[in-house]
């Protein structure tokens, strides 16, 4: 029986019917005529050389309703990003790579350090709100989409039903959350959501009592998904983590500044598979350790914004609540698994769910410990505010590395 279950406070938009991706993208060559689509690819230099991105490319090539492609290029030296740009040339979209690493963009980040506005930590979120300051700046897009560029299993049908949702002017939507089973291999994957953010979620709900931000967190499939898409409207006021947070982050932005009626999430893949980060028990600032360390501190600050009082006392018994539920889980996953013949490791989940529930604590440690850090990127409607000629400025130096870089 198809899924078209409707589960919490945010709408889910469901692949009943296999619609093929030509029908999508009839109706998004139509759409482009009201809202026109900007896609955002954060990328390091090394997954040039995946065979992921070079089958992304492969389907990108395809896609005729874009008006611009915005590749965020990071640890590139000047030859490398000489060579990114030959490697993207293919696109038959307008597009650019912005070489984060580069003097011209360097000095822009400068710029901004001197009014403490710029992004304090290297990484995909710093990556990312570059990107969409370049967005803002070059005018071309009212929708923006954003995918990893680490995805096996890319379909272009994926982009097509990301965007829909806000894309459509018919639909009420502002933003939208990819979602997809984790089954690749014989085995379930995506590790940290199944048995650190929902377990994290129950616990604190048990513990904290009810909350409509935990409510509405609970209701998404897949809330570390690296897929989404928005209006551009609500770009300019983003505020996001530079950390492994950033999923969160955004899902907490998304909260904080609309109705869930204007948020939905959407099943864009059958078959998803990327790279797998290593779970990394013996070094809290790599791997799943870190990603899952960042993740708890960013649902204590959300929910320390929303008036919880934190102690180390109620974190400690969010840690034993999380256990056992967590161990609930581990037990439900292991019989589904068995049930469609699936591998299932059910030490090395114990495993990991022993690491999870340490790092909740080192969290809330850190987090009682400096409450007054400041996670989040400035938002651009105040960068613009403190440094009016930001964008142009932003625009020119990535013309201008083109320019000099092309075909050089």
């Amino acid at each position: 029986m198809a899924d078209f279950h409707q589960n919490g406070t945010i709408a889910t938009l469901h692949n009943l019917t296999r619609r093929p991706v030509e029908d999508l993208e009839k109706e998004l060559m139509r759409f482009r005529r009201y809202r026109p689509m900007s896609l955002v690819l954060p990328s390091l230099y090394s997954e040039l050389q995946s065979p992921a991105l070079a089958g992304i490319l492969d389907e990108l090539e395809k896609v005729p309703y874009l008006s611009e492609i915005i590749i965020g290029l990071d640890r590139a030296n000047e030859d490398e990003y000489r060579h990114a740009l030959k490697y993207f040339s293919r696109l038959p979209q307008f597009h650019r790579v912005l070489w984060n690493d580069g003097p011209r963009l360097r000095e822009i980040d400068k710029l901004l350090a001197s009014h403490d506005l710029a992004p304090k930590e290297m990484g995909k979120g710093r990556n990312v709100w570059y990107c969409l300051g370049y967005m803002l700046a070059s005018g071309k897009g009212q929708t923006v989409a954003l995918h990893d560029c680490d995805i096996l299993t890319y379909e272009r049908g994926l982009l097509a039903r990301l965007f829909y949702p806000v894309a459509n002017p018919v639909f009420n939507y502002n933003f939208a959350k990819g979602y997809y089973a984790r089954c690749a291999g014989g085995k379930l994957h995506g590790r940290v959501n199944r048995l650190l953010v929902t377990p994290l979620i129950r616990s604190m709900q048990k513990v904290c009592g009810y909350s409509e931000y935990l409510n509405y967190m609970d209701g998404f499939r897949y809330s570390l998904a690296g897929e989404f898409s928005m209006r551009k409207d609500l770009v300019a006021h983003l505020h996001i983590p530079s950390d492994w947070g950033l999923e969160i982050g955004v899902l907490s932005e998304m909260f904080r500044s609309y109705a869930t009626q204007r948020i939905c999430q959407v099943d864009i893949s059958d078959n998803y598979d990327h790279k797998h980060q290593d779970l990394s028990a013996d070094d809290a600032n790599q791997g799943l350790s870190k990603m899952s360390t960042d993740i708890a501190k960013a649902f204590f600050r959300k929910l320390a914004t929303n008036g919880e009082i934190f102690s180390t006392e109620k974190i400690r018994t969010i840690k034993a609540t999380y256990y056992r539920i967590a161990l609930d889980f581990i037990d439900i996953f292991n019989d589904d698994a068995m049930i469609n013949g699936l591998q299932y490791d059910r030490h090395k989940e114990e495993q990991a769910v022993e690491l999870f529930a340490q790092n909740i604590v080192d969290a809330g440690t850190g987090f009682l410990a400096n409450p007054m850090e400041t996670p989040f990127m400035p938002s651009w409607s105040r960068v613009i505010s403190a440094v009016p000629n930001i964008l142009d400025d932003l625009k020119s130096a990535v013309e201008e590395d083109t320019k000099a870089y092309l075909g050089a």
